[in-house]
């Protein structure tokens, strides 16, 4: 049988697991909620649930990976045939995650062409784009409407991200996707550093620090309408931290059947989540002090704020700006990218062993071909959506009255979103918490842990975290999810 091959250093399954962790969601969704629920108050809660939930989750998945040497499927198998069914949900999840994130990814790319055409005053920039446009609305607006509304265009910039993640996982663990990430990911770290001192060097950038960490600050200032409950703030909190650590959808699993036994588990889980929140900080030190300094009215989150916010911003910054724009979405594009290559592994890793365990051999590119060409397929579809914009979005094909939209069928980005991140994910984690808990036992992961004669410290508060507040803290998630998507 062939030799199934690995991470060839713990530095470069700690940049990959940290790329797979850092994503948009990153840049988008935390300083916009950090903000929105209480700053420094989110933050302290975000830290509760990264240790009593996230650390929990991250280290059972990849002890899980380690020990089995499988991916997500085969690895519960292994462990509990009643659970191996959660794998599938794992390979469903990443699926469904990629159809948007690809799409994303393509726009991301969209972006940088934007920018490099008004460092250059080319016909191509956002500037000529808005003034071809002669949109009433900002610049942001305009180029975006612009674009979104040419679904060819975001097709083909979508198909080009696939096709980037594609090449990336053709290459395999070691020569593909520890490469990229071991090069990619501190020039991420660098990349955010410079945008960060520019973008808290504007006038009133102040502003956006004090919406991200003073308590109350929003509600006071009337960014936000009302304070929300501690139920609210820990619902946001645990679903924020569970979509960026890239819980519940099998990656940690896949990535850690890839490391050494020699390396240290949990030294590398907690690395993982301090690395991961770091991020998410500095991306809020990044994109929230601009929009207060230069797009005070703009968005604070998701979508819009990428591409229409910090597009205003980098306009408005001078003959400079273009440079930064640039900058900012070139780090955009690898963060996607250091996701998306983690999801579509999760996939092919799958096909790939069972292919290598029934003696058939290397089947890498044949399978690798095959999920991107399906993760093509949906990206396609959210590209032609028009993000609810075209005739055939979940809601008009459901026949559901524009009265009772919600959250989770205006569009199929927010759809796909929904089944991954708002069901699946933390359903997924409940269930896997709940198996190492009572079934399989809190001790296959000390055992794991402990190989090569590294210590698990605090397996006692581990052990209490696993059986009794991790499912509590996964539970409420959940529930907070639910009321999210479908109000």
């Amino acid at each position: 049988m062939e030799e199934r091959k690995g991470f060839g250093s713990n530095f470069g399954f700690l940049m990959a697991a940290v790329g797979s962790a850092v994503g948009l969601g990153n840049i988008w969704g935390f300083p916009y909620k950090m903000g929105a629920n209480g700053g420094f108050t989110f933050l302290m809660v975000y830290i509760f649930l990264g240790v009593t939930t996230g650390f929990v989750v991250m280290i059972s998945e990849l002890a899980i990976g380690r020990k089995t040497g499988k991916g997500a499927v085969e690895a519960y198998h292994v462990l509990s045939k009643k659970f191996k069914w959660m794998g599938w949900m794992g390979i469903l999840s990443a699926f469904f995650i990629l159809f948007f994130y690809c799409a994303l990814g393509g726009y991301c790319i969209k972006y940088v062409v934007l920018n490099v055409g008004d460092l250059f005053k080319a016909g191509f920039g956002a500037n000529a784009v808005a003034a071809a446009a002669g949109g009433e609305t900002s610049l942001g607006d305009t180029v975006f409407g612009a674009f979104i509304g040419s679904p060819t265009e975001a097709i083909i910039y979508g198909l080009i991200f696939v096709a980037i993640t594609m090449l990336i996982v053709l290459g395999g663990v070691g020569g593909g996707i520890e490469k990229v990430c071991s090069v990619g990911m501190p020039a991420l770290f660098v990349m955010l550093l410079i945008c960060i001192i520019r973008a808290c060097t504007l006038e009133n950038a102040v502003d956006g620090l004090k919406y991200m960490f003073v308590p109350g600050w929003a509600v006071e200032n009337g960014v936000i309408a009302e304070a929300p409950s501690f139920l609210k703030v820990l619902s946001t909190a645990g679903g924020q931290m569970f979509f960026s650590l890239s819980l519940g959808m099998g990656a940690m699993i896949t990535y850690g059947s890839y490391l050494q036994k020699k390396e240290n588990l949990q030294k590398n889980a907690i690395l993982i989540i301090v690395m991961d929140t770091l991020v998410a900080l500095m991306a809020g030190l990044c994109v929230i002090p601009g929009r207060f300094a230069l797009d005070p009215e703009g968005a604070l989150g998701g979508p819009s704020l990428l591409f229409v916010t910090m597009q205003n911003v980098f306009s408005r910054m001078g003959p400079i700006g273009p440079l930064f724009g640039i900058l900012f979405y070139l780090l955009v594009v690898f963060a996607a990218v250091s996701s998306s290559i983690s999801l579509l592994e999760v996939i092919v890793a799958h096909f790939v062993d069972k292919a290598r365990d029934a003696g058939k051999g290397d089947k890498r590119k044949a399978y690798t071909l095959i999920a991107a060409a399906a993760v093509g397929l949906g990206c396609i579809l959210v590209c032609a959506d028009q993000l609810g914009g075209a005739s055939f979005t979940p809601w008009k094909l459901l026949n559901l009255p524009e009265t009772s939209i919600r959250m989770w069928n205006d569009c199929w980005l927010d759809f796909f979103d929904m089944l991954s991140e708002g069901v699946m994910m933390p359903f997924g984690a409940l269930l896997m918490s709940l198996m190492i808990g009572w079934e399989v036992g809190p001790d296959m992961v000390k055992d794991e842990c402990e190989q090569s004669g590294h210590a698990m410290g605090g397996y006692g508060f581990f052990k209490v975290c696993v059986k009794y507040i991790t499912p509590l803290c996964m539970i409420l998630i959940l529930y907070g999810q639910l009321t999210d998507f479908f109000g």
